[in-house]
């Protein structure tokens, strides 16, 4: 069966958030009928990270193909977002009013994944210590900042995707990490921290495990 497909067309807004206004990108279900709610944050700020980060757009067009609303914040001090940079302490509130705005934009969908790439790892496991299991469907972390920050567990479930030739956080740093807690990596051979040239195949994954 051919599912009914819509344009992927971001659309920028603007979130009241606990250090001034947030923008956000959203992005809408491609499908005639949204299923959930799907959140990505962004990489390192400092080192260039914002919401128009090429892995950050490919989480949220792949989750809008399976249904899911996509909000990709600026969090605070990024682009023309308020506040200041906060090394992952309160970028988890910007996260939570930006989740707050979408349940209150979307009230009938109960499905909310949480997405995030480098630095946005951090501030969406860190979100994720706040919610209920029954709040969250699921985590999707792309080369997850484990050896940069105090970073926390996560639930068993995650979806982990981490490149093998990664120059800034080693596979091997994630592994020890993800020991402890019996957590699966996916591992994705010769490739770096940004997937140059192998986002497809980024996309391929998250697809297929959410699907």
């Amino acid at each position: 069966m051919t599912i009914p497909r819509k344009a992927a067309t971001f659309e920028l807004i603007e979130i009241a958030g606990p250090a001034g206004k947030l923008e956000c990108l959203r992005l809408d279900a491609a499908t005639e009928t949204a299923i959930g709610i799907v959140l990505v944050a962004h990489p390192n700020p400092t080192e260039g990270g914002t919401f128009t980060n090429k892995i950050v757009h490919t989480l949220a067009k792949t989750l809008s193909r399976l249904g899911y609303i996509a909000y990709c914040p600026n969090l605070r001090g990024v682009g023309n977002s308020e506040g200041e940079h906060s090394r992952g302490e309160f970028e988890p509130d910007d996260m939570a009013a930006v989740l707050s705005f979408a349940r209150a934009a979307h009230p009938q969908l109960t499905r909310l994944t949480l997405a995030g790439f480098s630095f946005g790892t951090l501030v969406q496991s860190r979100l994720r210590e706040r919610l209920s299991d029954d709040e969250v469907e699921g985590m999707i972390l792309i080369g997850p900042a484990v050896s940069r920050y105090a970073f926390p567990n996560v639930p068993k479930g995650t979806l982990i995707i981490h490149g093998e030739e990664d120059e800034v956080i080693s596979l091997a740093a994630v592994l020890n990490w993800s020991r402890p807690q019996q957590l699966p990596i996916v591992v994705v051979p010769g490739v770096g921290h940004y997937f140059h040239g192998r986002l497809t195949q980024l996309a391929e994954l998250v697809e297929h495990a959410w699907r």
